[in-house]
């Protein structure tokens, strides 16, 4: 049996002003933690966009699992994503911010509450839960926005940048987090870094975007 790619690009090509994608094939073998760096402007965001249904590609196609995505919205990608800046909000408490993906794919409450105790309990944010978004820390803040991506369980984990806010400190000890829940659930990720210390503490495979073309990086 033919192992599937947990992501699969193929020949994809989009344009924004003057930036463009042209007849791009990438792939992330499945159960992978994928690293992507780049210049600001490379296309990284882009990518990540695309992937998550976002943005349309003009041509191509993208596949999650083996399964054909290109034409479906968002929320139906089953896709995990976690932008830069964490985006909670503030009308709901903790619990309920890492509560809002479950509810909108009709989880009834027993099994979401279960959920949100055993993703919050593996993402160390227990304590959290009843607490509102204002006053949480940068890594609390991304903590919370990674437990609402994981929640539901996607297919894959998509990253942007999740931790160029937060200090050295908590950065590291969120690095080492990410690592160790991604071997946990197994779920296929790319996540984009600023820096290469990032790269070293989380890539099983890293990569370099320049002008909308991606190369492999040896680690």
């Amino acid at each position: 049996m033919v192992d599937v790619p947990g992501i699969e690009l193929r020949n994809i090509s989009f344009h924004i002003g003057n930036f463009a994608i042209a007849d791009l094939s990438f792939s992330i073998p499945r159960g992978k933690y994928y690293v992507l760096t780049g210049a600001n402007g490379a296309g990284k965001t882009i990518l990540i966009k695309l992937i998550a249904g976002l943005l349309e590609v003009e041509s191509g196609g993208i596949s999650i699992m083996g399964r054909d995505i290109t034409s479906l919205p968002s929320w139906r990608r089953k896709i995990g994503y976690v932008p830069q800046d964490g985006v909670l909000f503030p009308n709901r408490n903790v619990r309920g911010n890492i509560l809002f993906g479950l509810e909108m794919r009709g989880i009834d409450k027993t099994s979401a509450e279960k959920s949100v105790d055993r993703i919050s309990a593996m993402l160390k944010v227990s304590n959290l839960l009843e607490r509102g978004t204002r006053g949480l820390s940068g890594g609390e803040c991304q903590k919370v926005s990674l437990a609402r991506a994981l929640v539901f369980e996607p297919d894959i984990l998509l990253l942007d940048e999740p931790l160029s806010a937060i200090d050295e400190d908590a950065r590291e000890e969120l690095c080492r987090d990410l690592r160790r829940i991604q071997h946990e659930t197994g779920v296929t990720t790319l996540h984009i870094a600023h820096n290469r210390r990032e790269t070293e503490l989380l890539a099983d495979i890293a990569g370099s975007m320049k002008a909308g073309c991606i190369q492999e990086m040896p680690l």
